[in-house]
């Protein structure tokens, strides 16, 4: 590629660049987070439609075709930089953020910003600094360095910004599939995730998927009393306790029909990058009171927070729970249980195999009834691309210590809607810290996690050219 930003050393004045222009940086991020997109609150409902205004005048200042497009709730906007050679990304960030309450708790006005020198640091207090506009205002400034140095990204850059993440992203779906081809590229890149540690970042290639289930089960036709009844009458708590008891075996396996079926090993490269990791099962559960992993057996925590499936139960609720003592017979007995699923499980035959677990275990006189809540299926990257391990040497490059393709526990919807509305894999690095207090009160951003995130955008971008 005869491209000057695609040539050895194009990255080194780059980066100079980023360290230099710091401040002005950060006084961009300062007028971002000012803006109250509150997404959840039809009160801030200007004050999404300035985001996304915001959003698209830096952008077109930066030389991209940006616009902001309607939605029945809050805007999109899309930008698009000129044609390069090589592969074409598509970076995704979100504009809106939490409410604030309780505002009491704040020690500043949410939405007046500031650096706060810390213990550990210098940080960026206020809503919004680490979910998610600081971590998308890295990507920015690194593709607006790369276009101060060298006139030109080294590849096609797309940008798609969303206004209702913090509201379960109602127009989100019915968005995207309106306008796939405005949205298709090669690569999608996300930064809304976090470090592994303080010293090392991660790509995240492994997202689990849900199935929530509700289910209840009916014995009598109302409440009895115990004395009067018991022994006699069936008791549908005794019957769902044993029910979900059986949901597990001796070894921490769930044990629905075909559960196993489609889930994967971990490469070994992988299993290798993670105990690299050093994590600490006694610390991380010494956190919350624990000490001893529950899960299966044989399986370390790391794996089976990452890799592994898992069936939780939720919340019970039966008979009396008021103050005192009720010597009741309850009429009905209800759970909420959680699956979370790893690679190629189906969240319909999850749910179809729970109902039939439950239906098998069920006695003649009681009767069952089930509610579907959310459901999705897992995602897992294609870390075989060879991008993927150019962005993790690039991660590497910057960072006190070695990147490493990681998992994730929970899930993020728009990785999936990549995949299954535009065939794209997703790319997700972010420089979010645990102590973060994302979605709480004094919500910050560390000072280094914006200055290394954006330098850890300009080699990744220069990283994505070769690979």
């Amino acid at each position: 590629m005869s491209h000057e930003n695609q040539a050895p050393g194009a990255v080194e004045p780059v980066l100079s660049h980023v360290d230099s222009t710091l401040d002005a940086a950060l006084e961009r991020l300062m007028a971002f987070l000012r803006l109250r997109s509150i997404s959840t609150d039809p009160a801030f409902a200007a004050d999404c439609e300035c985001a996304a205004d915001w959003l698209r005048d830096e952008l077109a200042g930066m030389g991209f075709d940006a616009a902001k497009h309607p939605t029945p709730g809050h805007p999109m906007v899309l930008a698009h930089g000129p044609d390069m050679p090589g592969r074409h990304v598509m970076f995704y960030g979100h504009y809106d953020v939490q409410p604030v309450d309780p505002l009491e708790l704040w020690h500043r006005d949410p939405f007046d910003p500031a650096i706060e020198d810390t213990p550990a640091g210098k940080v960026i207090r206020g809503r919004g600094a680490a979910d998610d506009k600081g971590q998308l205002m890295t990507f920015v400034e690194a593709c607006r360095a790369w276009i101060a140095v060298h006139g030109a990204l080294p590849v096609k850059v797309s940008m798609f910004f969303e206004g209702e993440e913090e509201s379960g992203s109602p127009s989100l779906v019915p968005w995207m599939q309106e306008n796939t081809d405005r949205l298709r590229a090669d690569l999608a890149l996300i930064c809304d995730t976090g470090m592994f540690d303080r010293e090392t970042p991660g790509i995240t290639t492994m997202l689990r998927g849900l199935v929530g289930q509700e289910v209840t089960i009916t014995g009598p036709s109302k409440d009895l009393h115990s004395g009067m009844f018991g022994g006699a009458a069936m008791n549908p708590a005794r019957v769902l306790a044993r029910i979900l008891a059986d949901l597990h075996d001796d070894g921490g396996r769930v044990t629905l029909e075909g559960y196993y079926d489609d889930v994967p090993e971990i490469d070994e490269a992988i299993m290798a990058q993670w105990r690299a990791l050093g994590f600490d099962h006694e610390e991380f559960l010494g956190a919350v009171g624990l000490k001893y992993p529950a899960g299966e057996k044989g399986r370390s925590a790391l794996e089976m927070i990452w890799s592994r499936p898992t069936c939780e139960i939720n919340g019970m609720i039966s008979g009396y729970t008021g103050a005192g003592f009720k010597t009741v017979l309850p009429s009905k007995a209800s759970a909420k249980v959680s699956f979370r699923l790893v690679g190629r499980q189906d969240p319909a035959k999850v749910a179809a195999a729970f109902q039939a677990h439950v239906r098998a275990r069920l006695p003649g006189d009681c009767k069952v009834e089930f509610t579907d809540h959310s459901s999705g299926p897992a995602s897992v990257m294609a870390t075989n691309d060879p991008a993927f391990e150019a962005a993790r040497q690039a991660l590497s490059d910057e960072w006190p210590r070695p990147a490493a393709f990681i998992g994730s526990g929970g899930s993020i919807p728009i990785a999936g809607y990549f995949k299954t509305i535009l065939g794209m894999d997703s790319m997700l690095i972010g420089f979010g810290r645990d102590d973060d207090q994302i979605h709480s009160p004094n919500e910050k951003y560390d000072l280094e996690s914006f200055h290394k995130g954006i330098r850890s955008w300009v080699r990744i971008l220069a990283a994505l050219a070769k690979g």
